[in-house]
């Protein structure tokens, strides 16, 4: 797993299929040597005495000599303002200003398992995990500042996981940039790939070429963001689905973050991600500790699908929690677009009756039915039930449900007050806010400073009460602003740039003890739609509503994209009414239940609006739905046809034991005589039988991968089937 060579001075972190190598160059700095297909790395020198770039500046240069030039060094955490021009992974300014630091290796421990990271959220092992963790301590002699380099090393899944964690020496170190990670390729990939959008079309896939200079992707919105995702990967021109290396690298967080390349002139590329240093400061003094959030690093030499299942099945087990971490996750209903904010009891319980005859199994309560909430300009803060639209409050409503065999879920937005608000008149200076300026709203609300101990404990305490009132059993948390104006009064004037982090620590430490307090709740994450998308919340919630845009059409490419790293069953996927709210749009029911049908399934629909013909259709769909539920849970997700190259889309999901898999295909707008050819599939047996349970005829293995599968098109707009199969 974790191997330190001493004559050769080589650190070799092993997992299944995977190297990553890292030398002490003459035993003063880790440089990154290798990152890729498994080797035997133990037994090589790994040449990197060997200088590769203008010979005569480093040929024979010594550390701690002034022949040593830094910028020809492949660095796995380089310094800021000695002779490195490229961007650093961290830059720090002490009690004078100066801001040159010069860490150099000091020792290493190598232990089983895994530390937690206190108050981050992280990837997490459990007992019997074939675990191990690296740490390379750094120290810069001057200022005293330590710097641990931490590896986790998941042999079984795959995956390296890494964060920094800084100490403060003698005097106060005030950092500017901490990058949970960087590394420096020798040969960089050719293309860099993303995840980005807006709000509506989150995640679509972006594959852009790598050329001389920095290419990155940020947010500065105090949330991750619909506009970008805190992922990348690194790829070559020719790598596909199924070959070719894909390098990727995920961020556990949840707030501002910085993802960038750096293509030097030589045209090797120097990659870093962690906390966006716009928004970011943080004051250490002697002995205080700051640790950077989480990266999480997936190579695969079998392209993209197989970065994707990896990604997949480390979130799935390792990153979710709570018992429906390994359970079949409820049907649901949800209110929204039935009613928006026009809610009471009668309501919900002419839905629940229709939701029953269906075999939906939870309702979901959506905004309006707090304080006096008729519209989006007040109340959020004030988390008591009106109990003039809800007679008995919570209480009455879930016992109701419950004798009819049905859960009850509400929709929340606890990070949030409007300024028509007891809770706003109580405590005016508990949002956001630099006094003297325009406190920026949106959607008619403010945000409160979670930094702050005495507001987050009171948003705690407010939660607690409201979900210990009934027996709720879902919960949506809803973010629907940006952080604006950002400053907060229990912060000092040299802590001021620590506020976005610290909000986030905040958030987090709310979102813990909720999942201790209840840990049988099913936590779902919403941020105006997927807008808060990201591993971070993946800890709290195993399941996030991947966009506001509930169109089957426009949903291809957001889950699709969304699937790059994230776990399908992760993704929430409702079927919405038609024409559809967000774009005018008519589908088939049909087609919107196939695009929902391998994801986290859920309604949001006036359900009366059905015909009867539909509601059948509709009872028989959920009961197929409830029998594929482990496919969906556990399966292994590879997708087919891209929607971002033409008006088709496809993809399957594949039982971890190989003995069933179901197919689905999507075709847009028609096009006259059009040629159609077989839907190839993927990840089968060659020599295996399978069943198709559609309509009981028997492919080989090896026809469905090479041939293909014939695709019944009528010739319409928006088309869709799917196919199950059993293996003989």
């Amino acid at each position: 797993m974790i191997t330190f060579f001493e004559k050769s001075k080589i650190f070799h972190l092993e997992t299944k299929h995977t190297s990553y190598v890292i030398k002490l160059w003459q035993g003063e700095y880790p440089m990154h040597v290798y990152w890729g297909k498994h080797v035997r790395g133990g037994a090589l020198d790994w040449y990197i005495e060997s200088p590769y770039r203008r010979r005569e500046r480093i040929t024979n240069a010594r550390a701690g000599t002034p022949q040593f030039t830094k910028e020809y060094w492949p660095f796995e955490y380089p310094c800021y303002g000695t002779s490195d021009f490229r961007p650093p992974a961290f830059r720090s300014c002490d009690e004078n200003g100066r801001e040159v630091l010069n860490p150099r290796y000091a020792s290493y421990r190598i232990l089983e398992g895994k530390p937690s990271l206190d108050g981050l959220p992280h990837v997490y092992t459990e007992d019997g995990d074939a675990v191990q963790t690296l740490e390379i301590e750094l120290v810069d002699e001057l200022s005293g500042l330590r710097i641990f380099l931490v590896y986790n090393v998941f042999e079984k899944y795959d995956v390296i996981t890494r964060h920094t964690r800084f100490q403060g020496g003698g005097g106060v170190q005030n950092l500017e940039i901490a990058c949970s990670m960087s590394l420096d390729f020798k040969q960089s990939p050719k293309q860099m790939l993303q995840l980005s959008g807006t709000a509506l079309r989150e995640r679509h896939i972006i594959r852009r070429t790598l050329e001389q200079g920095t290419m990155s992707i940020e947010s500065t919105r105090g949330i991750s963001s619909h506009q970008q995702n805190p992922f990348v990967a690194l790829v070559n021109d020719d790598t596909t689905e199924e070959q070719g290396d894909a390098y990727g690298i995920n961020l556990v967080y949840s707030s501002s973050f910085l993802a960038s390349v750096h293509l030097d002139m030589y045209k090797s590329a120097r990659v870093q991600i962690g906390v966006n240093p716009l928004n970011f400061g943080w004051k250490l003094g002697e002995g205080e500790i700051f640790t950077t959030p989480e990266a999480v690093l997936v190579y695969s030499d079998r392209g993209l699908g197989e970065m994707s299942r990896r990604f997949h099945r480390i979130y799935r087990d390792r990153l979710c929690r709570g018992s429906y971490r390994d359970k079949e996750r409820p049907v649901l209903l949800n209110t929204w677009e039935a009613s928006y904010f026009d809610i009471n009891y009668d309501t919900v319980m002419q839905y629940a009756r229709q939701a029953k005859d269906l075999g939906i199994e939870l309702v979901v309560v959506d905004d309006g039915w707090f304080g006096h909430r008729d519209g989006e300009d007040s109340s959020l803060g004030d988390w008591e039930v009106n109990e003039l639209k809800f007679p008995g409050g919570f209480k009455r409503l879930a016992e109701e449900l419950k004798e009819m065999g049905l859960g009850l879920g509400i929709w929340v937005e606890p990070e949030m007050v409007s300024p028509d608000s007891e809770l706003y008149r109580r405590h005016p200076d508990w949002c956001v806010h630099i006094e003297g300026y325009i406190r920026t709203e949106w959607r008619n609300q403010l945000v409160l400073d979670l930094s702050r101990k005495e507001v987050a404990d009171y948003v705690l305490e407010q939660l607690i009460h409201l979900l210990d009132s009934a027996e709720i059993s879902y919960v949506k948390w809803d973010c629907n602003r940006r952080l604006t104006e950002c400053g907060s009064e229990a912060l000092g004037r040299e802590r001021q740039r620590e506020f976005h982090h610290r909000y986030m620590l905040g958030l987090y430490y709310i979102l813990e003890n909720l999942n201790r307090r209840f840990p049988n709740m099913l936590f779902e994450n919403c941020a105006s739609g997927g807008g808060r998308f990201d591993p971070g919340m993946l800890y709290y919630f195993p399941q996030t509503w991947a966009s506001d845009n509930s169109d089957g059409y426009a949903r291809l490419k957001i889950q699709y994209g969304t699937s790059l790293c994230y776990p399908n069953v992760a993704i929430t996927a409702h079927i919405s009414d038609v024409p559809n709210a967000q774009l005018g749009r008519t589908t088939s029911l049909e087609f919107r239940e196939h695009v929902c049908e391998g994801f986290n399934l859920g309604y949001e629909l006036n359900l009366m609006h059905l015909s009867e013909k539909e509601k059948e259709s509709t009872k028989a769909f959920i009961s197929r739905y409830h029998e594929m539920s482990e496919l969906v849970r556990t399966g292994d997700f590879y997708r087919l046809k891209s929607p971002f190259k033409s008006e088709e889309a496809a993809w399957m999901l594949l039982a971890e034991d190989g003995s069933k898999l179901a197919v689905w295909y999507f075709k847009g707008q028609a096009v006259g005589e059009e040629a159609y050819f077989g839907l190839k599939l993927a990840g089968l047996d060659a020599e295996a039988d399978y069943v198709c349970l559609e309509d009981g005829r028997v492919y080989g293995g090896d026809t469905l991968m090479n041939a293909g599968l014939n695709i019944p098109w009528d010739g319409k707009d928006y088309f869709s089937c799917m196919w199950r199969f059993e293996r003989q």
